[in-house]
């Protein structure tokens, strides 16, 4: 695995470092201790999985407030998606910036979405599974979004015109 840290503190692209012989090829898509030697304490406790049938689908920008925020490493495993990962901590320096990064089921490349930060994606091809290795369990009562066009963020999404769920659609921009 190749862990690639973003211009935001904590937010990394993990690329597959894939070993290839005559049967195809083998990587590893996690290892706890490649994580650790990058400053990454993440112990994944559930995993999700998302179909999407629809390109242009969009989901988020979702977050779990504390006492048990989730950091999250989100992979495509079938299709193709724009993730996006926003920097909502407090202390910051990039407080309010966001980095998106497409990810595919060709390359593998996954996106780790640490604690603090809001996350959400839209997908570029019809039929787009996404898989989440999250590091907190779900709590309804914890979950928290934001609006996927809030202007304070200015995410540029490749479909200006989403499919949304009523939930998403109707997120408080940032600091309502």
């Amino acid at each position: 695995m190749i862990l690639t840290e973003t211009r935001i503190a904590g937010v990394f692209i993990v690329d597959l470092a894939p070993l290839a012989d005559e049967r195809g090829h083998f990587a590893r898509s996690y290892c706890a201790d490649v994580f650790i030697r990058h400053g990454i304490h993440f112990a994944p406790v559930q995993c999700n999985l998302s179909f999407n049938p629809q390109q242009g689908t969009l989901r988020g920008l979702h977050y779990q407030a504390a006492p048990v925020p989730d950091a999250k490493l989100v992979r495509c495993s079938r299709g193709a998606i724009f993730d996006v990962a926003v920097d909502l901590r407090a202390d910051s320096p990039t407080q309010g910036e966001w980095i998106g990064v497409v990810l595919d089921a060709t390359r593998g490349r996954a996106l780790f979405v640490p604690e603090g930060c809001a996350h959400g994606f839209q997908t570029l091809k019809p039929d787009s599974e996404v898989f989440y290795m999250m590091g907190a369990a779900y709590r309804a009562d914890l979950a928290r979004g934001l609006r996927w066009n809030d202007p304070a963020f200015g995410i540029d999404w490749p479909d200006p015109t989403p499919r949304l769920n009523a939930r998403d659609a109707a997120w408080p921009d940032h600091g309502a």
